[in-house]
């Protein structure tokens, strides 16, 4: 890779616990990324667009509040129009295991659930942008 992996780690909805995500944006600059928070209280019309103006290769999106499986298909789809299929689209949080399964099924990426290791989310990442950017 020519440059370091871009990515975007967002916080969507009322969803005021960011710890976490905090924690996770360090690692992964700590793992030679270069990393881009948005903050608090985020639309999922503005992560997306937050992404393709700092062409990202992966959105990871931090959300404990319970509504991933409205806002993790709402930036999917607008991903989808944007024509932002070669980006990864992933994240963690509260998030049962049926409902990861019906979200990799829509085509969101990997979900960690609390306890992984900061080391697992960083290979997957440069390993799915390894396999699915050029640059």
């Amino acid at each position: 890779m020519k440059r370091p992996i871009r990515v975007l780690v967002a916080k969507v909805g009322l969803d005021g616990h960011d710890r976490g995500a905090k924690i996770i944006a360090t690692a992964l600059r700590d793992a030679g990324m270069e990393v881009i928070y948005t903050g608090l209280r985020q639309t999922p019309e503005m992560v997306v667009n937050a992404a393709l103006q700092e062409d990202v290769d992966a959105i990871g999106v931090s959300i404990l509040s319970g509504a991933h499986m409205t806002v993790f298909p709402k930036i999917i789809n607008l991903m989808k129009e944007k024509e932002m299929n070669d980006v990864l689209l992933s994240g963690g949080g509260i998030i049962p295991e049926d409902d990861m399964k019906t979200l990799q099924a829509m085509g969101v990426g990997n979900l960690f659930a609390p306890g992984t290791t900061t080391a697992d989310i960083a290979a997957y990442i440069k390993t799915w942008v390894g396999e699915n950017r050029d640059f």
